[in-house]
């Protein structure tokens, strides 16, 4: 996977994954960098949020921006200052979070004037399985209200299709090619495929052919 600079946005529909992502990228980043950061910027989910695993950011050396632990479950607009610290420290690679969809890319527009001249990717995260996002035009549309929110043009697409513990290779392969074809639309690249570790022997082919990258399932639902 080959992110460019050092500013990493996921942004997309509700439920496409992204806090799964920003953290799956943040380990893979600490790989090659000393100062990787998350900044958990989803003010709108409170149940999936990547600071519900900043143990994990601390075992790995991964420094998680995200309000304080007395507000973790508070359903609020509520988003740290130490964000603007490691924006304008050049030795940090920084991770995103943002909401899903408009509202939740509201939050980005705010820090428009800090980050426009940095540069950052605004990577759009695409589960083709979700409502709203499972066709051209509703994929198209949905990306469209993030960057009127953000003030942010999307610069790359992430296929993460998938349907939870009952993702299939035809999931995938059904996200794969919505996802060509908003790239081909809107004439930026699609940058990979996110596949579930647990899926690596089905999925050896597809990963032959295809920018593949394999994640670990951090994010899990109460009773599982």
């Amino acid at each position: 996977m080959n992110l460019k600079g050092r500013i990493h946005i996921f942004t997309g529909h509700f439920g496409s994954g992204k806090t799964e992502l920003s953290i799956n990228f943040a380990k893979y980043l600490r790989q090659t960098h000393e100062h990787v950061a998350v900044d958990d910027l989803d003010v709108i989910n409170p149940y999936f949020r990547t600071r519900d695993v900043d143990d994990f950011f601390r075992e790995n050396k991964i420094e998680l921006i995200a309000p304080p632990k007395r507000l973790t479950m508070a359903d609020l607009p509520v988003v740290s200052p130490e964000i603007y610290r490691v924006l304008q420290d050049e030795k940090y690679q920084v991770i995103v979070d943002a909401g899903g969809d408009k509202d939740g890319a509201k939050a980005l527009g705010q820090y428009y004037h800090d980050w426009k001249d940095l540069h950052p990717e605004v990577l759009f995260v695409l589960n083709a399985n979700r409502p709203y996002v499972s066709t051209l035009e509703g994929a198209l549309f949905t990306i469209s209200e993030i960057e009127d929110s953000a003030r942010m043009k999307v610069t790359g697409i992430i296929n993460n299709s998938n349907v939870g513990k009952l993702t299939t290779l035809d999931d995938i392969k059904k996200g794969h090619e919505l996802s060509l074809k908003v790239s081909d639309k809107l004439g930026i690249p699609l940058l990979c495929t996110t596949i579930s570790e647990s899926l690596k022997e089905e999925t050896k082919q597809f990963a032959k052919d295809h920018n593949v990258f394999y994640i670990k399932r951090f994010m899990k639902l109460e009773w599982e």
